[in-house]
């Protein structure tokens, strides 16, 4: 990429949001997000849904990367998040990021394998933060897209690379079932994982992509596989 580019793209205002400190959203470290506009997916349960449907964002990456060498000393990472990070071009923020000695958190559904691994080939990536939506008999309808694929090959290659990263799945009990939570179990195991697999319940705000409500059903989470330790959120 040419200096022209990576400067035309870091004016770009791509990024809807900015949370300028958190503790909890990157394990053991104190860090800020980047809340990026736009998403290729259309869950029914996100709550994100301004951010999703978004076209443009409040700031540039030059924006942040201000905000950013204000923070050097006291924050120590950086979440990448959405929308759809991955959805926008991240190689050269990452690179001045990096620069400034913050790590780098990615939020991600895990569909632009393309981006994701030219920034794991890069070495710029300390921790990933990947959704797995549903099986993949389920991932049309929970995502309204047809990435399941895209999906599966990133996490094929985070555990080629051994990127250090969790698996996490949102619940909304009337989406997903205890055999659905099962059969991801089953393929997260199979595929050689074996750090914590966190499930994040669902969140009513109100304001939901489908308009969803608390679930009628509940998830008996005796019947859960015990092959990997299981976080509920």
């Amino acid at each position: 990429m040419s200096t022209d580019r990576e400067n035309n793209s870091l004016s770009a205002k791509v990024i809807y949001d900015l949370t300028t400190f958190t503790h909890v959203d990157y394990p053991d470290h104190l860090s800020c997000i980047v809340w990026f506009s736009g998403c290729n997916m259309r869950c029914d349960y996100c709550y994100n849904k301004d951010i999703v449907f978004a076209k443009d964002g409040k700031y540039s990456y030059d924006d942040i990367l201000d905000f950013l060498k204000t923070r050097v000393g006291l924050l120590e990472a950086v979440v990448l998040s959405g929308g759809e990070a991955t959805s926008h071009e991240l190689l050269p923020f990452c690179r001045e990021i990096k620069k400034l000695g913050f790590k780098i958190k990615l939020d991600t559904n895990g569909t632009n394998f393309s981006t994701i691994k030219e920034l794991l080939d890069a070495n710029l990536l300390d921790y990933v933060a990947l959704d797995y939506k549903a099986p993949k008999d389920k991932f049309t309808q929970i995502t309204h897209s047809n990435k399941f694929d895209e999906f599966s090959k990133t996490l094929d290659y985070l555990m080629e690379t051994k990127t250090n990263f969790e698996a996490r799945t949102t619940l909304h009990a009337d989406l997903l079932n205890e055999e659905d939570i099962n059969t991801i179990i089953k393929d997260l195991k199979e595929r050689g994982y074996t750090n914590t697999y966190y499930i994040q319940e669902f969140l009513d705000t109100g304001v939901t992509i489908g308009n969803l409500k608390n679930p009628k059903n509940k998830i008996n989470k005796a019947l859960l596989q015990d092959d990997l330790k299981i976080i509920f959120r």
